[in-house]
């Protein structure tokens, strides 16, 4: 590996777990418990992300909604359609949460996953995430994963909140964030457009080519114990 590299910032969805965990098994979860979500409308992150549904429902469709059985709908929808929108990803966290925590799920990661994690913390480098779900869930996913908890291995976590993933501004935040040059990040992603981003304001990118991705970068790699 570059030694000028001193961080290592992850995707999740088909670089670090396999996209069938996410769209099988956390997606149908979501649905199926989503009625739990009135419960916990006193929640100041619930109330907050209620609120934004209705004012994305209210700017994307000029319709206004009033009730909380139509933000269900909205976001039962969404979740259907695999929107990256953050009211959504933040409310996915709060039902998956007890999941997690009452051993209904663990998070997936590829078994490459956690020996290279402590391999390259062991030489000195971060490891961070980059994932279009809300920080609240990627920290239950590698706390609750199949291997134990790998959250140890990890200095940071980004959402949506820093910015859009096929954004390179994004990307600019992220190292400035970090206070590290571009080229001193390495990024991992299974998505061309996400490395591209990535590679434009500097930083060094790889592609994972995971079981059913397609190696569309000028640096790819199967798993992460070939970087």
């Amino acid at each position: 590996m570059d030694k000028q590299i001193k961080y290592i910032l992850c995707d999740i969805e088909g670089t670090t777990t396999s996209i069938s965990f996410v769209v099988d098994e956390l997606f149908p979860y979501f649905r199926e418990h989503i009625q739990v979500l009135p419960k916990m409308a006193q929640v100041s992150e619930v109330k907050e992300s209620f609120a934004q549904v209705i004012k994305l429902v209210k700017e994307e469709e000029g319709k206004s909604i009033t009730t909380t059985e139509e933000v269900i709908a909205y976001l039962d929808e969404w979740s259907r359609a695999d929107r990256k929108v953050t009211p959504l990803k933040t409310l996915q966290g709060f039902v998956w949460k007890k999941a997690y925590e009452d051993g209904d799920i663990k998070g997936h990661v590829y078994d490459d996953v956690p020996t290279c994690f402590n391999k390259w913390r062991t030489n000195g480098l971060k490891i961070g995430i980059f994932s279009s779900g809300s920080i609240h869930a990627q920290k239950l996913l590698f706390q609750f994963s199949c291997y134990g908890d790998l959250s140890k291995h990890l200095s940071n976590y980004f959402d949506t909140k820093t910015g859009a993933k096929r954004d390179s501004e994004t990307y600019q935040a992220i190292a400035e964030i970090l206070d590290l040059e571009p080229n001193q990040i390495l990024f991992l992603s299974d998505i061309k457009e996400e490395l591209s981003a990535a590679d434009l304001v500097g930083y060094q990118t790889i592609q994972l080519v995971r079981p059913g991705t397609k190696g569309e970068w000028k640096n790819t790699v199967a798993n992460f114990n070939e970087i």
